[in-house]
């Protein structure tokens, strides 16, 4: 094969090398979007499982027919986004290229095994609003005649109990009492059987004492109307218990769910990690083949010694450009490989790639402005949008949530720099070591308030001072989950207030003094 052969066969792999390097980033990016949107959906059904079981309780605490009716309807609606949120979620999962690739076939399973379970213990409750209605419906009967024929009871004993005392038997009314108490057990605090049947017979014995007929009469009625009062209670009893019942297996359904959910989200979380540990072996590794590769050919050039003098400074000169042009695609390659890992970091928090891009600028003006070298100001720039990528081991849960943290949560979110450093610091290239301490240092305070190791002033890189205010600057200017955008004034008012505090004096002095430069910026790569 000559050597112009060679070129081309060279040419033509290095270009396959980063057209499968675009091809394994865009999968993986992916299969993390995929990730997101799942957990997500998840949450959502969760969430409306909760607000399924909340209408169950206000169904057992109605009080008409019309409020059990008009829960029904919210439980029906309930019911109908629930599905089309599960008919949102694939139970069978197809296992492509990349998953076998990246090795989460066995991952993709088992969340396909969980998400059947809720699915199954999501009838149940559905089962269970079923019950509860009907038992709702007969209880509010119930009621209803109990509410009807307690007065008629209470007003009967009253006039009974006049009657017995008028006849001055001191065991009637001894018996009589006793029924008044039974009475009370019936309806108001046992409601068993066994109090019923005592009223009754205290009824019965009063009745044994008397032999006028038209005294009698009354107790009979009065003894009828007990039975039915008193049934009525315990039913209602009953029904009181067995709902109670009914809501301890919701509950426990419930619970079930929440801990499938949470071992879903652990599976997904610990199979992105997977897939970007796996990324960023496969990218080392055709990086490192390219390199390998473009170092072999150029022995092979140097050792054509068929040619003429001529020839070879012609073909050394052209292998040399070939080279250069290798090198460079490499470099381009490395930088744009590590532009779309900070993107992706940025994306898993809801944020525009044009973040990444205005903070890389804002550090570049910095940088030059501090008095940094053309060549550092431009390798700042490069690095910059790596700062957050200690982010993509936070859990969504977390990182996506709209609001503040909580303490635990704070925690939690604290340890992306750190987690940054660790990704980074053990690679020996001078770019990805000027990452490393962004990552690392973009969130310690000149006053020594920040984290992760609480540095002050000039203790803290240049790189990671810079960086800060950057991205301090763009994330307040800039829409986030659990905020909107600050104006530009209110801006530049913290910044003055934070001179000296949070960020390095020398550097809000160069902010200021160049101000139209950074607003520049600001609208060249505004967010669409």
């Amino acid at each position: 094969m000559g050597i112009k052969d060679k070129v081309k066969v060279s040419f033509i792999t290095v270009i396959f090398m980063i057209f499968l390097i675009c091809i394994v980033s865009i999968s993986v990016a992916f299969l993390i979007k995929k990730n997101s949107f799942l957990n997500n959906q998840i949450s959502q059904i969760i969430l409306f499982q909760e607000r399924m079981n909340q209408v169950i309780q206000d169904t057992d605490r109605s009080d008409t027919l019309k409020k059990i009716d008009k829960l029904k309807d919210s439980f029906n609606q309930y019911e109908k986004t629930f599905e089309k949120i599960k008919n949102t979620i694939p139970l069978k999962e197809d296992i492509g290229f990349a998953s076998v690739l990246l090795e989460v076939k066995t991952d993709k399973e088992e969340i396909s095994k969980k998400l059947k379970k809720i699915f199954i213990n999501e009838h149940e409750i559905e089962d269970a609003f079923s019950k509860m209605y009907k038992m709702q419906e007969r209880n509010l009967d119930l009621k209803k005649r109990f509410d009807d024929i307690y007065p008629k009871e209470k007003i009967k004993r009253s006039a009974l109990y006049k009657k017995i005392l008028s006849k001055e038997s001191f065991q009637a009314i001894h018996y009589f009492g006793m029924a008044q108490y039974y009475s009370k057990e019936t309806l108001y605090q046992h409601k068993t059987e066994e109090s019923l049947k005592r009223w009754i017979d205290s009824i019965s014995d009063t009745m044994g004492e008397f032999t006028d007929k038209a005294l009698i009469k009354d107790l009979e009625n009065y003894n009828g109307l007990a039975k039915k009062i008193g049934h009525i209670s315990i039913e209602m009893q009953k029904l009181k218990n067995n709902k109670a019942v009914l809501q301890k297996r919701i509950n426990g359904i419930l619970q079930k769910n929440k801990k499938l959910a949470t071992n879903i989200s652990r599976i997904i979380e610990d199979m992105s990690m997977k897939i970007r540990n796996k990324l960023f072996f496969i990218l080392i590794f055709i990086t490192t083949f390219v390199i390998i590769f473009v170092v072999f050919f150029g022995l092979k050039v140097l050792k054509n010694v068929g040619l003429s003098v001529n020839e070879i400074e012609q073909k050394v000169e052209d292998g040399l450009r070939q080279i250069k042009e290798l090198n460079t695609e490499i470099e381009l390659t490395q930088k744009e490989v590590i532009f779309t890992m900070g993107t992706i970091a940025e994306y898993r928090s809801k944020e525009t790639g044009n973040h990444v891009k205005r903070v890389a600028e804002y550090s570049k003006i910095l940088a030059l402005h501090y008095g940094l070298s053309e060549e550092e100001a431009q390798m700042l720039k490069q690095a910059s949008p790596m700062h957050d990528i200690g982010k993509v081991a936070i859990p969504d849960a977390v990182l996506n949530k709209p609001g503040r943290f909580n303490d635990e949560e704070r925690k939690i979110m604290d340890t992306h720099a750190f987690l940054g450093y660790e990704m980074l610091n053990k690679s020996q290239r001078p770019l990805l070591k000027t990452a490393s301490i962004i990552a690392y240092e973009h969130h310690e305070k000149w006053n020594g308030s920040g984290y992760p190791r609480g540095l002050s002033g000039e203790e803290i890189h240049i790189y990671g001072r810079i960086t800060a205010l950057a991205d301090v600057f763009d994330a307040l200017g800039s829409d986030r989950v659990y905020k909107k955008a600050w104006d530009n004034d209110r801006i530049f008012k913290l910044f003055k207030q934070e001179r000296g505090e949070h960020f390095d004096p020398k550097l809000i002095n160069i902010f200021f003094d160049n101000l139209d430069e950074f607003l520049k910026i600001q609208r060249t790569f505004k967010d669409i």
